[in-house]
């Protein structure tokens, strides 16, 4: 009688294992077997991080497998499994992979196909097109749609992370709960001892360095420019084409600031002059969730200059939209303390930004769009599937922990951000609008704010190395792609691809014609564009926004998360214990702390670009592209540490070796 020799692997996770009775069967082209208990007299089976193998005796010959039927059947309490994979030995001595990589909740039976990527086209026989209908059909009421807040991305339908299907889980939801690593963040770094004093200020500007400082005098002219290039919101600067009306600003305000002997206008016109406007920000809500604390917002317009070390430095600031006599332009020929507060009402309002709509909008709620539109509607066989699963690891997990915690009403962001109370709320979606297509296109986005021309920008690294991992994402890709899809009517006529970037379209970006995402893709360039801003915005983008936050917001009056006085209506006035009084108390600057460390921590075990342990593809052309896309991405690491030698401020956050494979923290 023929025999079978079935390996199978679980995970190495805790709590991978199971102690419940499991059952195979092997489904041919010429039969079906009999159920058979996978057991071994006095051996612990399916231990955590075992690989067990069995002997399976058939009673005759199946043909060719097409499917293997996993069956869990409870032993005393419900145990949940991980099941990496399975591998078959036939009687002829051939070797069939099967992954599988999910969590096995329940008594269920799982129905496994082999590994090899398969479009929909590709599955001739019935049982195998019903198996491919059947899984997605099961997908579709797991993870359904839900609309957190009216105009934003749709996000999944689950209030609290427990609710969600067990295969997207963190492996350990205490690893990623808020309070609990806020605190322990403020313990590590031995702040809690303020936090008492929620509401008093500090003593003067120098306090605030006894809570930490990462990168020393951040908020000189200097530091304050080289952040908007290479700091942790470096997606706002743009090139000035044209003085805008509502910055009255004149040549003689600024001509101390000037250094080619020209006047404004034609700095202007030689591409010398910046700005950053923080126009989202006028009219938006601050938080009056603290009776006992006013806090207040600001939408500065800020004009920055490029000087003949070609370093960006600020040269005029108005703290808010509409120009007037209370609405000076500061200048840094104005007073110490004028100037210095300027400067930190620009960077309260760049934290703001950065972490709404960079940070939260940008990478986070839309990389959830990408997962639940794969999980919708491309089977686990599905090439895409098994390209893009690795990169959306733990992100419906972490923005349903951050719903649940920190941006929920009452939630950690009302503690400390002066945006917190619906501010943050009101943000997204005013951003909405412009969360195009073109601006998660990284070399579009660079141009469209005219700042690709290296000769011109020559340190902005964000720029450089950004282009780098983003053009190895887009080789890798497109070899993905044509692996699959011999032209680009095949591209046209997957019906799973259409509705999983429909899906994206529709209930991601709200079916809004005019955010430029396409309802569908019709050529291989086009989908592998397509994969390529999904991934680099999960990976890269993500990298770039998130993980330089201790360093950069971790001196308070560099990233101020709340300000208590308004902003200034007239010069001369501002002291340094008026700045002090302004900034955040010892309470919120803690817990601000806090949260920009616990942000900046790498995940445990965590996963980097172009590593993928999951081994979903089993064929040898898309191994080999994988092994050049590690290659490639190798040497934009030895690239970037090269450079970074020279410098005495090193730029890491685009190095491929730093950037985790998904939005997971």
């Amino acid at each position: 009688m023929p025999s079978y020799t079935v390996t199978v692997a679980t995970g190495s996770q805790w709590f991978a294992g199971t102690d419940d009775y499991i059952y195979l069967s092997l489904v041919g082209s010429a039969g079906c077997s009999e159920k058979h208990l996978l057991d071994k007299p006095f051996y612990n089976d399916f231990e955590r991080g075992a690989v067990d193998s069995y002997d399976v005796t058939v009673d005759e010959e199946l043909g060719e497998i097409q499917l293997v039927r996993i069956e869990k059947r409870k032993y005393w309490l419900n145990d949940d499994w991980y099941l990496k994979y399975i591998t078959l030995k036939t009687p002829h001595g051939d070797y069939i992979e099967f992954p599988c990589y999910r969590w096995i909740t329940g008594d269920v039976e799982v129905v496994l196909r082999d590994g090899r990527a398969k479009l929909a086209r590709d599955d001739q026989i019935h049982i195998l097109k019903q198996h491919r209908r059947k899984e997605l059909e099961t997908r579709q009421k797991q993870y359904r749609w839900m609309e957190w807040n009216p105009g934003f991305p749709l996000s999944i339908d689950a209030k609290c992370h427990k609710d969600l299907p067990r295969d997207i889980q963190f492996d350990s939801e205490k690893g990623v709960d808020f309070v609990l690593n806020y605190s322990k963040a403020m313990e590590n770094l031995f702040i809690n001892r303020f936090m008492h004093m929620f509401q008093s200020s500090w003593n003067d500007f120098a306090d605030f360095e006894k809570i930490f400082v990462k990168i020393s005098n951040t908020i000189s002219d200097l530091m304050f420019g080289y952040q908007f290039l290479n700091g942790c919101n470096p997606v706002l600067i743009r090139r000035c084409t044209e003085l805008p009306e509502k910055l009255p600003v004149t040549t003689e305000m600024v001509e101390c600031s000037l250094e080619r002997q020209l006047s404004l206008e034609q700095e202007v016109q030689q591409g010398n002059i910046f700005i950053v406007d923080f126009e989202l920000l006028d009219g938006i809500d601050a938080n009056k969730t603290d009776p006992c604390t006013l806090q207040f917002l600001a939408a500065p317009i800020c004009l920055l200059y490029k000087n003949l070390a070609n370093k960006i430095v600020p040269i005029a600031i108005q703290l808010n939209q509409i120009p007037g006599d209370e609405n000076p332009i500061f200048l840094p020929s104005d007073a110490k303390y004028d100037w210095l507060l300027a400067k930190i009402w620009v960077r309260s309002s760049d934290f703001h930004v950065h972490q709404t709509i960079t940070h939260l909008l940008r990478t986070h709620l839309v990389s959830e769009v990408f997962g639940i539109a794969m999980y919708r509607q491309l089977p686990a066989v599905h090439p895409i599937f098994k390209l893009l699963v690795a990169h959306v690891r733990f992100t419906i997990a972490i923005n349903t922990k951050a719903r649940e915690q920190l941006i929920c009403e009452c939630g950690l962001f009302d503690k400390a951000n002066a945006t917190g109370g619906g501010g943050h709320v009101q943000m997204v979606q005013r951003a909405m609008k412009d969360l195009t297509y073109a601006s998660l296109c990284f070399p579009e986005a660079i141009k469209a704010r005219g700042m690709e021309s290296k000769e011109d920008i020559p340190y902005y690294f964000y720029r450089d190395d950004g282009l780098l991992v983003w053009e190895a994402i887009r080789t890798f890709t497109a070899e993905v792609v044509d692996i699959y899809y011999e032209g680009d009517q095949v591209v046209e006529e997957d019906p799973e691809l259409q509705d999983f970037v429909n899906d994206v379209y529709v209930y991601g970006m709200r079916g809004r014609k005019s955010s430029g995402f396409p309802k569908s893709v019709k050529s291989r360039e086009q989908l592998s564009e397509y994969l390529t801003v999904v991934i680099f915005t999960a990976s890269a983008q993500h990298a770039a926004v998130n993980f330089g936050q201790y360093d950069w917001c971790s001196w308070i009056p560099n990233a101020p998360p709340t300000m208590r006085a308004p902003p200034p209506t007239a010069k001369g006035v501002v002291t340094i214990e008026q700045i002090v009084d302004t900034l955040p108390d010892r309470g919120r600057s803690c817990w601000h702390l806090g949260a920009v460390w616990a942000l900046s921590q790498f995940q445990e075990n965590e996963l980097f670009l172009g590593m993928y342990p999951e081994e979903h593809f089993i064929e040898k052309p898309v191994k080999e592209a994988m092994a050049r896309f590690r290659k490639n991405l190798e040497a934009i690491v030895s690239v970037i540490a090269e450079r970074n030698k020279k410098k005495q401020l090193p730029y890491y956050y685009l190095s491929p070796d730093r950037i985790p494979n998904s939005v997971a923290i």
